[in-house]
């Protein structure tokens, strides 16, 4: 069973910065797409990044320009590093990670991690 361990999370002031990561129990290669979803109180769970393996990265308009997802082969981890935060983007971040439908362990919908509390102080 793949596990995925997200960090980074906490608490920030209006335009502060937060680096999460999230690291799952097998290598990054396995999975053809990796992302970060967020689910603020009494809201739907909703996409931030994306990043398909040798492909480009993809973001919600909310967070262009502001956001950069990327895959770190080193650290055997995925990134979003968050910019200029607001007071909208306090939610709980989720790490997604998916596996080619052909794997023996793929699941639709992907693997999920435990969620990183994410709050920005106005």
């Amino acid at each position: 069973q793949v596990q995925l361990v997200e960090s980074g999370g906490g608490l920030v002031q209006t335009g502060g910065s937060l680096r999460l990561s999230c690291v799952p129990s097998v290598s990054i290669f396995r999975f053809r797409s990796m992302g970060w979803y967020r689910q603020a109180p009494g809201n739907q769970r909703e996409l931030v990044a994306s990043i398909r393996l040798g492909g480009s990265p993809n973001y919600a308009d909310y967070v262009k320009g502001r956001f950069a997802i990327s895959r770190d082969h080193t650290k055997n981890a995925v990134l979003l590093q968050m910019n200029s935060l607001k007071p909208e983007d306090t939610a709980v971040y989720y790490c997604n990670a998916e596996v080619p439908t052909d794997y023996s362990d793929y699941i639709p919908g992907g693997y999920w991690g435990q969620g990183t509390q994410v709050t920005v102080s106005s």
